[in-house]
């Protein structure tokens, strides 16, 4: 079989494939045996029929027909293998020659118009320059923290007063659209400034006490009238303030590891410090990134861009999204940010290329632990769904990458405002040289390790683990800025290509929270 591609553009090829009759010829035979298995012929078993007989019956014209058709894919998988193309369209296939059926040789040929991922120069992103904002923990970043621990531990007290901001409200909600009721809930719990409820909420309770009411106007956000303007009446059944408990050692010992509130304040403070870096760490992170974007001419295939659209906005959650979802500004902000998650995946995965990044399995298991807390689901769970759709592969690729921008970034020269150099040492952890890559083959194994660190043996909860036990450069690397994915490459080549599956869209690390007991509840 000869290949040959012929570009149209730095990301769009046509393939131009001849299959000569020695190498068609298999698929002819099997063709052949189908085909004796769908007709019936007196004297002969089924799946037995002569191939003359077929001939006569059906004609020879539909049996090549048929080789074609059941050996067309594998054709033109191997002509993608052959000529290392990198596929993100489905193929526009033309066949251009069949050979005669009246004779024994000739060949096929056809074309194949696709996308492509493009190829790109990187430049030397060694030594990159940028600037953060300095950063330092402040004695009210320390109270607030110790505020936020003692919160966890206060007592709600009914008081006989007017409502204010940071009260705790028992409240029964009457929802009416054009004067007529369509939805009502008792027995509420909120809590005025938190902004959890309906817009308007805040203003129409605050200065209530206990059995009084009043009806705002809002915009309802669920349920069949979602979006609809209500006329909301709310009753305020009890007021209650939050009580806080006094920071002494006692507090100290009921609600962290620490025997006394000095070294509770003083692990306080050193996380306030570790979560200031890290901020500083995500700055330093998208702007390094920026700049090799900037660097980098990235073309980008318009089918890509023409997919993610049809996805968001034809999708099977796009009825639900309300009437102002599909927009012209919408969907200009998601072609630009489809654009630029396209431009982040190939940089990335070229940088990572360049730097011969490879994916532990241990790695691999700390970004399934920690995402599965994402999506509310055990790790093991989540592993098996990865493996049932076939998103293995995509997931190796997202780790990559992240370790790739960490890798950016430790070779970049950062420096606050007023000049002083910053050390992300602590930030960007480097992987090791021996890291082993991960295939979908090796899920069943994953799985094994995961179910593992569920007893309890190498890994906490994804809400308690520490910054520290994540993959190695993965806070460093977080999400590579992919509002929406683009990009990933096909898996088959008659559904060529499709993305796996949309990417998640990673989340801030936590930073690390103060060895706290869990409080009684209130």
């Amino acid at each position: 079989m000869k290949s040959a591609v012929e570009t149209l553009s730095p990301t769009r090829v046509k393939l131009n494939v001849e299959v000569p009759f020695e190498e068609l010829k298999p698929s002819i035979d099997e063709a052949y045996k189908t085909i004796a298995t769908q007709v019936q012929v007196p004297g002969f078993r089924k799946g037995k029929v002569p191939q003359q007989l077929i001939d006569q019956r059906v004609g020879r014209g539909y049996v090549i027909e048929t080789a074609i058709n059941d050996g067309l894919n594998g054709f033109y998988q191997s002509a993608v293998q052959e000529t290392g193309i990198r596929p993100l369209s489905r193929p526009e296939v033309e066949i251009t020659e069949v050979p005669d059926p009246s004779k024994k040789d000739g060949q096929l040929t056809f074309t194949v118009e696709l996308d492509i991922r493009p190829e790109i120069e990187l430049p030397d992103y060694k030594g990159l320059e940028v600037t953060v904002e300095p950063v330092e923990a402040s004695d009210e970043d320390v109270q607030k923290a110790m505020d936020e621990l003692r919160g966890r531990f206060g007592t709600l007290t009914a008081v006989d007063r007017p409502s204010k901001d940071g009260d705790f409200l028992t409240i029964d909600l009457t929802a009416s659209v054009d004067g007529e009721e369509v939805d009502s809930a008792q027995d509420l719990s909120y809590q005025i400034g938190s902004g959890t409820m309906l817009e308007g909420m805040d203003e129409a309770v605050t200065g209530l006490s206990a059995d009084e009411d009043a009806t705002f106007e809002t915009k309802l956000a669920g349920g069949e009238h979602a979006g609809s303007d209500a006329q909301v009446k709310v009753l305020v059944k009890a007021v209650k303030e939050r009580e806080l408990p006094e920071v002494d050692d006692e507090f100290a010992q009921l609600a962290s590891e620490f025997d006394t509130a000095e070294e509770l304040r003083s692990d306080l403070a050193k996380q306030a410090s570790e979560s200031k870096l890290m901020d500083q760490g995500v700055e330093a992170r998208d702007k390094v990134l920026d700049k090799l974007v900037e660097l980098v001419a990235v073309p980008v295939p318009e089918s890509v861009i023409e997919e993610q659209l049809e996805q968001h906005f034809n999708g099977e959650n796009a009825h639900s999204a309300g009437e102002d979802h599909d927009t012209e500004e919408h969907r200009a902000e998601v072609r630009t940010n489809t654009e630029r998650a396209f431009q982040n995946e190939v940089i990335l995965d070229a940088v990572a290329e360049k730097e011969e990044v490879g994916v532990s399995q241990s790695e691999l298991i700390d970004y399934i632990v920690s995402t599965a807390g994402q999506y509310g689901m055990e790790p093991n769970q989540f592993a098996q769904m990865l493996d049932q759709s076939g998103q293995v592969p995509m997931i190796v690729g997202e780790v990559r990458r992240r370790k790739a921008l960490a890798k950016v970034l430790q070779y970049a020269a950062v420096t606050d405002t007023t000049g002083a150099t910053i050390d992300l040492t602590e930030f960007v952890r480097p992987a090791g040289d021996d890291a082993e890559t991960i295939n979908a083959e090796d899920l069943e194994t994953e799985q094994d390790t995961v179910e593992d660190t569920q007893a309890g043996e190498t890994a906490e909860t994804p809400a308690e683990a520490p910054a520290d036990a994540e993959a190695p450069a993965e806070a460093a690397a977080e999400a590579p800025v992919e509002t929406e994915s683009a990009g990933t490459e096909a898996a088959d080549a008659d559904e060529a290509p499709q993305k796996a599956a949309k990417k998640a869209p990673a989340k801030k690390a936590p930073a690390k929270k103060a060895a706290a007991k869990k409080p009684a509840a209130e």
